[in-house]
């Protein structure tokens, strides 16, 4: 397949222009141009054509060129399209620059990825040059003072293809130092003829779309899904400078977007806002994304009227491997994002690496066909061979993400890796607890980790940020509430056994939990006096089992049934009854003298008996056997069975 794509970026924009060069590609909005400092517009395709034709004759004059790489600090202006376009022509990568890095981070990606241009505002070039331990040409947007490339393209006289790097994207860094993925034309390419061809409820209409996306262009959502789409099916793309919730659904309107790509802690926070008469009035047909709550998917669709189609793909996949639920039944409220089409080869592998069964959960192990299992994919890990070897052990990509597979095939998401927590044997997905906790009314944002336990392994900690400050009683009051809260939702091992209320979590740009920076935080704090230990609150709750006592042939149901509190690993039952039940029965029996005993037996195995007046469970050893009478039944709430023989 990769034997069809040919071409770089640069040369689809090129072919755009010819054919839909009258109509808008980006539409600056009010709120983000007041953002930038920039004139509110839109921009045809012929117009950001001129753009990129005096930028590439400038950056060609000074020697950039073939097997260069240049820094782009330009957020979502429009200036990084112009740039990007204009550098991809002459076969340099670009390396999308967070501008929220200081000194150190800056100094880390300037020496990793050797780049020999940066393009950053006129506010941040003393930071770069102070940064760059190499010489760098730095300059500004409009190419003010641009001076001669550094040193020599490395490919210099060599026309740019499909697999030259087009771009070099870190990732966010969640647990260590970011890794840069090399990503050639050929990832850009496909990434966009994958959407274009995409069909079901995520249709895409040549000429028509108008997407609006507020992630970051160094993300590949934005950089490689939304713009390579509307690039190659002539639509607009309406990049904002960053999510405003309280303004989104204006801009949505006030943009005609047709399309919506979003972050999972969208929905919840659109949701969180009064509803409206307005909720319903926009031009979006569906919304591309992940990591929607899934406890909030079906009402945010049914309050907004748009499907949110969940996708899995990673900044190292791409679309090489990409997963999106596009077609009915999306099983909406159960993480499920879709099943692999027959261009993906995938395995759901337990931690000794054998296949997962059906409904049990494993990591994704992802890959091309067999022919061709990397097409789409990163090229691998910049000056990491050892990181890029690892990840495709065994012939596929291992993903660090943990799914399972339902009856149908369907796939559904349930935590990274690296984010489940061991606790007594247990395994406990972080984001779940997180989803619970976000519907707490008093939990604005939460970070949940594990912490060691002497005994257990590990504990679960929640890190909270709160909507309102609380004194030191109330903050303990507060944490029993959230605790019971939780007890009330998840099994008792999954809540929190330590919570610390925090001013800060720390996020990636794309307001990702730095999942690395988390752990490492929660190990300070559990430390401290402020830390509530929940820990003792834990405790596996009793279960009330109602049971209907029956001999073939006689039924007493119409009596209060019989009540147990059974612990489901233990062999005691506490029951109650009444006496009139018992009378019924022995009557029934026309054995006025003998007493009704009930025999359980847990799922677990376990046994022992009580009779119906309230008397304590003593266990048993083997079956119970009283008198003449026959065999009774009795069939609890959760399935239990019970019986007297």
């Amino acid at each position: 397949m990769s034997g069809t794509l040919q071409g770089t970026v640069y040369d689809v924009f090129r072919r755009s222009v010819a054919q839909h060069g009258h109509k808008t590609f980006l539409e600056i909005l009010p709120e983000t141009a007041q953002a930038y400092d920039l004139e509110a517009r839109g921009y045809t395709y012929a117009l950001v054509a001129e753009e990129v034709a005096q930028l590439r004759s400038s950056y060609a004059s000074a020697g950039f060129g073939h097997g260069h790489r240049a820094g782009l600090m330009l957020e979502n202006r429009p200036d990084f399209f112009f740039h990007w376009l204009a550098l991809n022509a002459l076969g340099v990568s670009v390396v999308p620059i967070n501008p929220e890095w200081r000194s150190a981070e800056l100094e880390y990606l300037l020496g990793h990825s050797e780049i020999c241009l940066a393009v950053v505002p006129a506010s941040r070039v003393d930071m770069i040059v102070q940064a760059a331990e190499a010489p760098v040409c730095v300059t500004t947007a409009d190419l003010s003072g641009l001076a001669a490339a550094p040193i020599s393209a490395p490919e210099l006289g060599q026309v740019p293809n499909v697999d030259t790097e087009c771009a070099l994207l870190y990732t966010s860094g969640t647990t260590g130092k970011p890794k840069g993925c090399v990503l050639a034309n050929e990832y850009f390419l496909w990434a966009g003829i994958w959407y274009a061809q995409l069909g079901g409820l995520g249709s895409i209409r040549p000429g028509v779309e108008r997407l609006i996306t507020p992630l970051p262009l160094s993300h590949m959502n934005a950089m490689a899904f939304s713009t390579m789409v509307m690039l190659l099916t002539g639509g607009c793309l309406i990049p904002l400078d960053r999510f405003h919730p309280t303004t989104w659904w204006q801009s949505v309107r006030h943009s005609r977007a047709t399309i919506a790509h979003y972050l999972g802690v969208m929905p919840a926070m659109l949701l969180g806002a009064e509803p409206a008469q307005q909720d319903r009035q926009h031009e979006v047909r569906f919304g591309f994304g992940a990591g929607v709550n899934p406890r909030l998917h079906a009402a945010f669709e049914q309050r907004f009227g748009f499907p949110l189609l969940e996708a899995w793909a990673m900044t190292e996949t791409g679309a090489g491997a990409v997963i999106i639920a596009n077609r009915e039944p999306r099983k909406v409220g159960t993480a499920c994002f879709g099943r692999a089409d027959s261009r993906i080869e995938y395995r759901i592998v337990d931690d000794q690496g054998n296949d997962a069964a059906t409904g049990q959960p494993g990591e994704l192990l992802v890959r091309g066909t067999e022919r061709t299992p990397r097409f789409g994919f990163f090229r691998g890990y910049l000056k990491d061979a050892e990181a890029s070897a690892q990840a495709w052990e065994g012939g596929y990509f291992h993903t660090g993400d943990i799914v399972q597979t339902d009856e149908d095939g369907d796939l559904h998401f349930v935590d990274r890796k690296k984010n489940v927590i061991r606790r007594s044997g247990e395994n406990i997905s972080a984001v779940e607890v997180e989803s619970v906790l976000l519907q707490h009314p008093e939990i604005a944002g939460v970070g949940v980790t594990a912490v060691p336990d002497p005994v257990r392994g590990d504990e679960v900690m929640a890190c909270i940020m709160l909507r309102t400050q609380q004194n030191d009683s109330g903050r303990m009051q507060l944490a029993r509430d959230i605790l019971d809260f939780c007890l009330q939702r998840l099994a008792y091992f999954k809540a929190p056994g330590y919570i610390a209320f925090c001013d800060w979590l720390p996020l990636t740009p794309t307001e990702k939990l730095q999942r690395g920076q988390l752990r490492d935080l929660a190990r300070t704090l559990v430390h401290e006096p402020e830390c509530i230990d929940l820990r003792g609150s834990k405790k596996r709750p009793l279960r009330r089992e109602s049971l209907r006592i029956r001999r073939r042939g006689c039924d007493n149901s119409r009596d209060r049934s019989v009540r147990a509190d059974f612990h489901p690993r233990r062999s005691l039952v506490y029951c109650q009854g009444t006496r009139r039940a018992a009378r019924r029965q022995r009557a029934c029996e026309k054995q006025p003298r003998r007493a009704v005993f009930i025999q359980f037996h847990s799922r677990a195995g376990h046994r022992g008996r009580c009779d119906s007046a309230p008397r304590a469970l003593t266990p048993l050893a083997r079956p119970h056997t009283h008198g003449r009478g026959g065999r009774y039944h009795g069939v609890a709430a959760s399935g239990a069975r019970c019986s007297d023989r």
